[in-house]
């Protein structure tokens, strides 16, 4: 801006300049041109009145040229001005400054030419003889038969010359005053007009490097205050829209990292311009890495890689699923869907992988536990029917033969019984419709009260039943379901528990790593333990060790899966430690006082 202002203060400079210029030399112009016409007027009055007063006598033979040339001298003294006295042929008869007879014929002079077409002539010539411009002014004169030709006067220009030289030189000490006048009015008024532009400029660089909050401090009624004012206005509208842009790129971006789906995004020339995190999550890639690059780079992920080839080339949506092997194994949906614009421009395909591991592993187990559902009721039901129907047909006739066929009938109606009510209880455990009676439990007592229940059990087998619990120790519950929790780990105890065993319950309270206080329960026995393989499953539905001495005991296969939910919903932890031939422990943690939690969850 400031190059811009030196440049317009030396274009108003050389116009200005230029002005004057052309002013003084038309200035002077004219005053050469006035002076030299008054000059010429004044002559023009002399010879007339020389014409009036002077005697003109008869131009032939000698004395005439001496007459003349004496009167030429005279008239030159008076008048300051060259005097010469032509006759009508062009011949000289009288000069005040040469000889008439060997000056040359001035028929042709210009001033003479005019002179005889016009009446009179004027004309500068440069003398050669002086050195300098001279006027020459001729008019015809005649004086009855003795005179008819033509007198001239010439004068030097050398005055004029003088006056336009000093004139010049006033005038270019007055050019130069307002000259630099001009300089010092033309640098304010470049200055007043390119400083604000200079604020303008530096506001609008500013915006252009994203500082929209740059305003121009200019209050001003003219363009400029006008431009100012667009300037601010502009900045303030892209400020709100830059707002608008981000809150809409932060929401989207929000959006995009919490999305449980991932998102891949790739451009029509095969490049990734967009990766969400659960995306990086589930491939096991970084979007830093990876956005730029070519969807090839997911040669680690050979068939979605191939998916979105074909997608990329086809530009059509597709619906798949895949198993993944890495960061971990997996099922993924994948979905692809072409990216068009409103004017049919394909701009590439976007990719929505979707974990649908956990969704295949339950409708797996949902099979399963159909089949086993299936296959633990068909069981007792074929006992009881194949029993049923050799009694039904007579085919048994003894007394006590019968009573044995009834007792299995009984038996296996039992097993049937519970088998249906586990099943009941697990599935309203499951679907989280089952109700918590959270109440102080005194853990004495309540103890007390299952083993009176299970000693009947122990004794039949000559198990040593021992219970370890300190006497001041309360914790919160819900009594009903803590007490099938530990029914059932006491009861599997017992029944894996070779005859003449022992099965002791330990409870002590600890604190964990974070200080909060908690209940440890250890059930101990000395059965026939669990293989190692089959730790990891045996909190799953109607998974049994030994599926034999399982339906020997009248379990069902669902009582340690309802214990693993029961305890969970006391937000506590179960683990289990086992050796073949020497036992399980089955360890417990729960809270002493459960979290209230809010009703409409």
């Amino acid at each position: 801006m400031k190059q811009y202002r030196n440049r317009l203060t030396m274009i108003m400079l050389t116009l200005i300049g230029l002005s004057m210029l052309a002013a003084g030399v038309a200035m002077v112009t004219v005053f050469k041109q006035s002076h030299i016409k008054l000059l010429e007027d004044n002559m023009v009055r002399e010879i007339r009145l020389l014409q009036t007063l002077m005697d003109f006598p008869d131009t032939q033979g000698e004395d005439a040229v001496s007459y003349y040339t004496d009167r030429a001298i005279q008239l030159e003294q008076l008048s300051d001005a060259r005097v010469t006295f032509i006759l009508k042929d062009g011949a000289v008869i009288g000069d005040s400054e040469g000889d008439p007879l060997t000056m040359d014929n001035h028929a042709y002079r210009e001033e003479m030419v005019e002179a005889r077409t016009e009446g009179s002539g004027s004309t500068i010539r440069r003398s050669d003889t002086l050195s300098q411009d001279m006027l020459y002014v001729a008019l015809p004169v005649q004086s009855g038969n003795e005179f008819d030709g033509y007198v001239r006067l010439s004068v030097s220009l050398k005055e004029v010359d003088e006056g336009v030289r000093q004139g010049w030189t006033v005038m270019g000490i007055g050019l130069l005053v307002l000259f630099l006048i001009a300089a010092v009015v033309s640098y304010r008024v470049a200055k007043g007009l390119t400083s604000p532009l200079e604020k303008i400029t530096r506001v609008a660089r500013r915006i252009s490097r994203l500082e929209y909050d740059a305003r121009v401090n200019i209050h001003r009624k003219d363009e400029i205050g006008q431009l100012a004012e667009a300037i601010n206005g502009m900045a303030d509208s892209l400020q709100t829209q830059l707002r608008t842009i981000r809150d809409n790129e932060n929401l989207l971006q929000s959006v995009l990292n919490n999305m449980t789906g991932g998102i891949v995004m790739v451009h029509h020339s095969g490049h990734i311009i967009l990766v969400n995190r659960a995306a990086e999550k589930m491939l096991g890639i970084d979007a830093e890495v990876v956005i730029g690059k070519s969807f090839r780079e997911l040669k680690q992920h050979y068939e979605i890689m191939k998916l979105m080839e074909e997608g990329l080339a086809n530009k059509e949506g597709f619906h798949e699923e895949r198993n993944i092997y890495y960061p971990v194994e997996s099922v993924v949906q994948l979905d692809g869907v072409a990216m068009v614009q409103e004017d049919d421009a394909y701009r590439g395909m976007l990719f929505l992988l979707q974990d649908v591991s956990d969704i295949r592993r339950l409708e797996r187990m949902r099979s399963e536990f159909v089949a086993n559902v299936s296959h633990e009721l068909k069981t007792p039901l074929a006992a009881v029917k194949g029993f049923a129907e050799t009694l039904l047909g007579g085919g048994v006739t003894d007394e006590k033969t019968s009573r044995s066929f009834l007792q299995i009938i009984y038996d296996e109606s039992e097993r049937l019984n519970r088998l249906i009510g586990d099943i009941l209880e697990l599935s309203k455990i499951e679907s989280k419709r089952i109700q918590m009676d959270y109440s102080p439990i005194h853990l004495t007592t309540f103890f007390e009260t299952i083993s009176e229940m299970m000693r009947t059990v122990a004794e039949k087998k000559r198990i040593s039943l021992e219970l370890v619990v300190p006497e001041e120790l309360f914790m919160e519950g819900d009594e009903d379901k803590l007490r099938q929790i530990f029914m059932n780990l006491i009861s599997n105890a017992i029944n894996y528990t070779q005859e003449g065993g022992r099965v002791k319950l330990t409870v002590r309270e600890k604190h964990d790593v974070q200080g909060e206080e908690l209940v440890e329960f250890v059930i101990n026995d000395s059965g026939i333990g669990i293989p190692k393989k089959d730790l990891p499953r045996i909190f799953e539905r109607f998974y049994r060790v030994d599926k034999a001495r399982s339906r020997g005991s009248g379990g069902t296969g669902l009582g340690l899966s309802i214990v693993k939910h029961l305890v969970d919903l006391h937000h506590g932890s179960i683990k289990v430690q086992s050796e073949l031939g020497i036992g399980s422990s089955f360890t417990i943690e729960l809270p002493i006082l459960q979290e209230s939690e809010d009703p409409g969850t």
